[in-house]
């Protein structure tokens, strides 16, 4: 039985966070940025990260699992509301 194999184009575009995350870079911000306004332009410098539609599709292409950013905000405001409960309970 063969390894699975990473996709290679799909590792050269993004970065997988040591959380699981997925972070790229927008598209259509290298050039031609004269004809862009500048909110675009400044939006541009940010890293965007996959959202959770897409993390099914992308975990198969990369052979493993990954979390979106929506699960890690909603896990995030879990662990929140766990610790305001556990400090008023005490």
């Amino acid at each position: 039985m063969p390894k699975n194999k990473s996709h290679k184009g799909l590792l050269k575009r993004v970065k997988i966070t040591k959380s699981g995350k997925i972070r790229f870079r927008k598209p259509n911000s290298r050039h031609l940025k004269s004809n862009k306004s500048g909110k675009q332009n400044r939006s541009y410098r940010l890293p965007q990260y996959a959202r959770a539609g897409d993390m099914k599709r992308l975990g198969t292409l990369l052979f493993r699992p990954l979390r979106s950013q929506d699960q890690a905000a909603a896990e995030a405001r879990d662990r929140k509301a766990k610790d305001a409960k556990d400090n008023k309970d005490t």
